[in-house]
This record gives C-alpha cells, sequence and structure tokens, in this order.
C-alpha cells in the first residue's frame, strides 16, 4: 500500500463493511416481528439494535463515498455521490450506489424525525428503504472487480444466501398465520350469517 493507493484500499474496505452491515440491518428488519421484537431480546434493544447499525452502516458508506472521491485513478465528482448516473466513470453502477445511498438518507432522516411525520409516509418511505440492500449489492458486484472473484465472491454470495433464507423464514411464518386468520375471518362469517337469520324470524314474531 502507498499513498497513492491507501484512498483506493479504504474505498474498498469500507464498501464491503458497508454491505455487510446493510445485509446485517435488512436481515434483522425481515427477522423481527410486528411487535418489533426478536425471541430473547426487549423490544428497546432490537429498536436501538437497528437504529444503531444503520448509522453504523451510513457512516462507513459516508467514508466509502469519500475516500472513492478522493482516490485520483479516477475522476468521480462528489456530486455523483447523491445524483443517480451523474458520473462519468461507471456510469450505471456509480449510479446505482448513488440510489442506494439517497434510499439510506431518506430512511435514516425519516427515523429521526418520525414523530412528526404521518405514520402512512413514514411507513411507505421505510418500506421503499427495502430496496437499499439489492440496489447496493448490484453496485458492489457491478462496481468492484474484487467481488468478482475469489473469497470476496464467496463473501457477497453468502450475504445474499442469508437475505434469501430470512425472506424464506419471514414468508413461511406469515403462511402459518394464514389458517389462524382464516379460520378467524369464518367465524365472523357465520356469525353474520346466523344473525341476519335471526332478524327475519325475531319481526315476524
Amino acid at each position: 500500500m502507498s499513498g497513492s493507493t491507501v484512498f483506493w484500499y479504504a474505498s474498498r474496505a469500507t464498501g464491503i463493511v458497508a454491505l455487510l452491515l446493510l445485509t446485517a440491518v435488512l436481515v434483522l428488519g425481515i427477522l423481527v416481528n410486528r411487535q418489533g421484537r426478536l425471541p430473547g431480546l426487549p423490544r428497546f434493544a432490537v429498536t436501538s439494535l437497528h437504529r444503531n447499525m444503520s448509522l453504523l452502516a451510513v457512516a462507513f458508506i459516508a467514508v466509502h463515498v469519500l475516500t472513492a472521491v478522493l482516490d485520483t485513478f479516477v475522476s468521480i465528482p462528489i456530486l455523483s455521490s447523491v445524483i443517480p448516473f451523474d458520473s462519468g466513470y461507471e456510469r450505471l453502477w456509480l449510479g446505482l450506489g448513488a440510489i442506494s445511498f439517497d434510499l439510506m438518507l431518506a430512511m435514516i432522516i425519516t427515523s429521526l424525525v418520525r414523530g412528526r411525520l404521518n405514520r402512512i409516509l413514514w411507513r411507505a418511505i421505510h418500506l421503499l428503504a427495502y430496496l437499499t440492500w439489492p440496489v447496493a449489492f448490484a453496485h458492489s458486484i457491478g462496481s468492484s472487480k474484487d467481488l468478482q472473484h475469489g473469497w470476496l465472491l464467496d463473501l457477497s454470495i453468502a450475504c445474499a444466501l442469508i437475505v434469501v433464507a430470512a425472506v424464506i423464514w419471514r414468508l413461511a411464518s406469515a403462511a402459518r398465520q394464514l389458517p389462524r386468520a382464516a379460520r378467524v375471518a369464518a367465524l365472523l362469517r357465520q356469525h353474520g350469517l346466523h344473525g341476519s337469520r335471526q332478524a327475519p324470524e325475531r319481526i315476524s314474531r
């Protein structure tokens, strides 16, 4: 490592750590149930963990962007970090990185001012932020040749498999709740039909 490559190495390293943190944030968000809890952890601990990991991911992304801009090997304008497809270098992949960064910032900022926002608006922005991971993953694979072979490729595949496993688990968990919901709906329909049959009898009497 020399003075001319330190920013290059720093950009790659922080980018990889940011991908790992984003994976952890996404998986944690998927696994948390509707009550905002995980087995063995109280709700405030899960909320704090999710928020702190998100902030840490943003910090690493900021350093990743800054070191990429400072790297003299290529010319990347600072505005390209927030304006998608503005860079002349690797326009597509850096544009995806900017989109991911913008989504992450939107999630963090709206979470900090959650009490002042309409719940529906906050929920919509928060759900949209789930796109951060796949967009960031595509940016990482496309813009970094390091992640296209060797142990870093294995690490990226492992992140993808963990996310897929979490999604499958969440969908299976939701599917197990459907029979219970169906039984409740059936009982409600039965009660409604029973009431509607009794009404004419009471009127006829």
